[in-house]
């Protein structure tokens, strides 16, 4: 099986940079992802032709941006394997689990609970805490295995007749483990409770298939997706989408407005207050595009021959500890490790020296970082348009943090 990294890497401009004359080696993708040529030609088509506000207009370009808009809303959808009216336009991953925690939480009572995991990163705990403290409802949580998973046996334990929601990550951002989603839908589905997926990990590896999954909402973030800043969508049942309030009150989400009463427009423009990041939406529907024209079974082959190479590399250097699963089963290429005497941030700034961008630190995961007893970790995330090269330099890197420091 072949996988030509050297055309894929010529669609991004920014690889052809150097850092501290280096190369520049990044695998910073856990965090934020690079963006190739179509997804900023398409911006730049629709900030250059086609720029106005949706749906209201009646001239050329407001009918023009329309189109974009909602043929972006189409785009995601066919990567979600879902109709676009499930597809909701909102300002990331965390704005998406915000808007299901304050929405759908409004009907929760005191005595619910909601069942998370100990790996979550703070975007999938915080709007959870807050609604429980708003409603009364208890947090649950599942445990985390020793090599970094969601530990499923516990299931019959935490989820219990109590349950309204488990909302867990689909792919830890610190351990890269992939959750056990079917264990999970079963679990909640068995005390009519709805399931999320925080989707932010999982996304960047290709299209998803959402009927597969049959889980309730889904939330992936533009940025970590090849997209632009500032742009994410949720996918919800539509029943669910039909049934649930606004979440922010504004222009384009209502039926009619009077002072004495209001009426909501049907979802998705329910959820969509106020000007929507237009171009954001062209940028993330262009990346979505993007990534359904790529061949995934030799695209994921290719990252994880990588991750092995990685792995394999790091288990030669002294002092260095893997965070999370050993081998390759049910994991994709988020990769993080600690090395005895060097704190993390020192590990990363040696790396930059060698021109390696990576993420160190607790990566909002403070929970799973105090069951695992540390202050964090070194984290590299592997996308389509790494190579052999950006895994070398890593390497060469960790060897001189442990010279130097440990």
């Amino acid at each position: 099986m072949s996988f030509d990294v050297a055309a894929v890497r010529r669609q991004f401009p920014i690889l052809q940079r150097t850092v501290n004359g280096q190369p520049l080696h990044y695998l910073d993708n856990g965090a934020s992802a690079q963006t190739p040529d179509a997804v900023l030609d398409a911006v730049r088509a629709y900030e250059t032709t086609s720029r106005a506000n949706v749906l209201r207009g009646v001239h050329a370009l407001a009918e023009a941006a329309t189109d974009l808009y909602e043929n972006a809303r189409a785009d995601v959808a066919r990567f979600l394997g879902a109709a676009p009216e499930e597809v909701v336009f909102t300002g990331g991953c965390t704005a998406a689990i915000n808007l299901v925690a304050h929405s759908y939480g409004e009907r929760l009572r005191p005595g619910d609970e909601i069942v998370l995991s100990e790996l979550e990163h703070h975007s999938n705990i915080v709007p959870w805490y807050q609604l429980a403290r708003r409603s009364g409802a208890a947090l649950r949580t599942l445990p985390v295995t020793p090599d970094g998973r969601i530990d499923v046996v516990a299931l019959p334990e935490v989820v219990n007749a109590r349950t309204r929601i488990v909302s867990v990550a689909h792919v830890s951002n610190v351990t890269g483990a992939v959750a056990d989603v079917a264990a999970i839908v079963a679990a909640a589905r068995a005390v009519g409770a709805v399931v999320m997926l925080d989707g932010a990990q999982r996304a960047p590896h290709g299209p998803v298939d959402l009927p597969a999954l049959g889980v309730d909402f889904y939330a992936f973030a533009g940025h970590k997706a090849y997209g632009p800043n500032g742009i994410g969508a949720l996918w919800g049942r539509r029943e669910l989408l039909e049934s649930m309030p606004p979440f922010m009150g504004g222009g384009s989400m209502i039926g009619r407005v009077s002072l004495q009463e209001i009426t909501w427009a049907p979802s998705p423009r329910r959820f969509e207050a106020g000007t929507p990041p237009i171009g954001p939406a062209v940028g993330l529907g262009a990346a979505c595009r993007w990534m359904m024209a790529l061949d995934w079974t030799a695209a994921g082959a290719h990252e994880m021959a990588l991750a092995q190479r990685m792995m394999d590399g790091l288990a030669d250097v002294k002092g260095a500890r893997l965070v999370g699963p050993a081998g390759l089963q049910g994991r994709l290429p988020v990769i993080s490790f600690t090395l005895d005497d060097v704190h993390p941030h020192d590990t990363a700034q040696i790396l930059d020296s060698f021109g390696v961008a990576v993420r160190a630190g607790h990566h909002c995961a403070q929970p799973l970082m105090d069951k695992l007893d540390i202050a964090g970790t070194t984290r590299a995330g592997i996308a389509p348009y790494n190579d052999d090269s950006d895994v070398d330099a890593l390497l060469a890197g960790v060897r001189e943090a442990v010279r130097r420091f440990a």
